[in-house]
């Protein structure tokens, strides 16, 4: 189709909106800013009938091009035509920071609005579909903005079940110097992979967005226990009241186990709380591999992914727990709470000589 002359109402229609939004686009400061960003920045991976032919021009170029010209370019037709308004709209509908503007929202019909506030589905999922490239450079400017980019991503992870263990120690910096379709190019990064990162930076945008930056205070975002257990385990080493079992199981260990509920799942779980003795005498590593029909190598392996976890989530609680135990070793009245402190630190943070000693048990159990 050309749009040489009008044939329809559909094309008197469709000039209009184009002329309005171009007039928009050149003639408000607000929008300057885009001007020089290609058509791609605002299209979405699960658009349909992309004008392919436009989307590496900037803004500037297609407005600075004639109507005519734009709808005789080869492949484009009105659906076309009708996409690239639908984008250009999009783009006025973005301020500054990138924030939808009312003015416009209130002048595009609700049909063709763009949401660059949350990229969730209607059940309140992530959906990485709905990811342009402009939300992304404003997550990643966020980023930027708090000094972010040496943070791992299995720290700030909502859940390490679904981000795969080989990235749980990327740094956000690495993926802030590529758009999101060089992301979506690199090698052994899939849909899945793909989505756990972007939700990652979305999630931190979501909670800094607003956040205005004081030269006298930082902005630290660590897991949501870190600093209720911190906060403990510094009054208990200050405090000379004794401590007792429940405190520590009420204060660390059920933390730590809901942590690991979390991140591993439910296997996971009722093996290392049933190693702790939760709700029963502990569990040998002999008895669990009985129950589950599996070696006692393979338990060993799964209650590692608690070790794995905390190294990547609250790794400083090492030494916090280290100084602790050291500190009611020897005091009187504190032996069950010092049983239960060592076995928990123990499980989240074993050392060199505990792993060796666990592999030493399972050779001789094997007969080498």
């Amino acid at each position: 189709m050309r749009f040489n002359k009008i044939t329809s109402a559909e094309d008197f229609q469709l000039i209009n909106s184009f002329d309005e939004v171009k007039r928009r686009l050149l003639e408000e400061k607000k929008y300057s800013d885009r001007l020089d960003k290609p058509l791609a920045y605002w299209a979405l991976p699960n658009d349909r009938r992309l004008p392919l032919a436009f989307l590496g021009r900037t803004i500037g170029d297609l407005l600075a091009t004639p109507f005519e010209e734009l709808s005789a370019t080869p492949g484009i037709g009105q659906k076309k035509i009708s996409s690239l308004v639908t984008l250009l709209n999009r783009a006025t509908k973005e301020d500054a920071g990138f924030e939808p503007s009312q003015a416009a929202a209130r002048e595009v019909p609700a049909e063709d609005n763009f949401s660059t506030k949350s990229p969730l589905d209607a059940d309140g999922n992530f959906d990485p579909s709905l990811v342009s490239e402009v939300l992304w450079l404003r997550w990643r400017e966020t980023v930027r903005r708090h000094n972010l980019g040496n943070e791992r991503l299995g720290r700030l992870a909502p859940t390490l079940t679904d981000l795969p263990t080989v990235i749980w120690n990327t740094p956000l910096e690495f993926y802030m110097g590529h758009s999101l379709a060089e992301i979506r190019r690199l090698k052994t990064h899939g849909e899945k992979r793909v989505r756990v990162v972007l939700e990652v930076f979305y999630r931190v945008h979501e909670t800094l967005d607003l956040a205005q930056g004081q030269p006298h205070l930082s902005i630290m975002l660590r897991p949501k226990m870190v600093p209720v257990l911190e906060s403990w385990s510094l009054d208990r080493l200050v405090s000379e009241t004794p401590i007792s079992r429940s405190d520590v199981m009420d204060r660390l260990t059920r933390p730590l186990l809901q942590q690991i509920m979390t991140d591993a799942g439910q296997t996971v779980y009722d093996l290392a709380a049933g190693r702790l003795g939760i709700e029963s005498a502990p569990q040998s590593v002999r008895m669990q591999a009985r129950n589950l029909g599996v070696t006692r190598a393979r338990i060993y392996q799964l209650l590692e992914d608690c070790q794995k976890i905390m190294a990547v989530r609250w790794p400083e609680g090492r030494a916090l727990l280290d100084t602790l135990c050291k500190k009611i070793e020897e005091k009187p009245g504190e032996a069950e709470a010092f049983q239960l402190l060592t076995a928990t630190r123990d499980l989240f943070y074993a050392s060199k000589t505990e792993e060796d000693d666990a592999t030493a048990d399972e050779i001789e159990a094997a007969g080498v």
